[in-house]
């Protein structure tokens, strides 16, 4: 296989597997060919290459910015702007759990403890509460380990995971 053919394999497989992260097919693409490039890429090399509009090239970088998994490049006599990906797999993973914790479990943590304060003394308003609690109690956890995740490095990870699996 040649390295132009590898690349399009890469960013194929990529952009199906980020869909199933929760993060559009156009956006993995993209991050993937950012990956996948020695040098930093401006809006019309991503759009020549994905053969994808401006508008959608420029939606989905910022939106990789946002997740902080692209770099935004000046280069010294540029007016374009360039962008880059990281390479290191477990960053982008630590990356991706840290957005997908803020963006998903931090929400439903304060929709549920809201949702707690229910004025109702009932037997049926007690059981939902006592659901709630069950249900924000799970997510706090699921969010620490996470939260631990991000914070920790590979090989005390690996480490941890090992024994689990012994």
């Amino acid at each position: 296989m040649k390295l132009k053919e590898a690349k399009a394999e890469f960013i194929q497989t990529w952009g199906a597997l980020g869909s199933s992260w929760g993060i559009n097919r156009t956006m993995s693409s993209i991050h993937a060919l950012l990956i996948a490039s020695k040098d930093p890429l401006s809006a019309d090399e991503i759009m020549d290459y994905l053969k994808i509009s401006r508008g959608n090239v420029n939606m989905n970088v910022r939106a990789l910015i946002d997740w902080g998994l692209v770099k935004r490049h000046m280069i010294p006599g540029e007016r374009k702007e360039y962008f880059s990906a990281g390479k290191d797999p477990w960053e982008i993973a630590r990356q991706v759990a840290a957005e997908r914790r803020k963006r998903e479990l931090e929400p439903v943590i304060e929709a549920v403890s809201q949702l707690q304060k229910i004025e109702d003394t009932s037997a049926e308003a007690e059981d939902f509460k006592n659901t709630l609690a069950q249900l924000e109690d799970f997510t706090r956890k699921v969010s620490n380990t996470l939260n631990q995740f991000v914070k920790s490095d590979k090989n005390w990870f690996f480490k941890k995971l090992m024994s689990l699996i012994r």
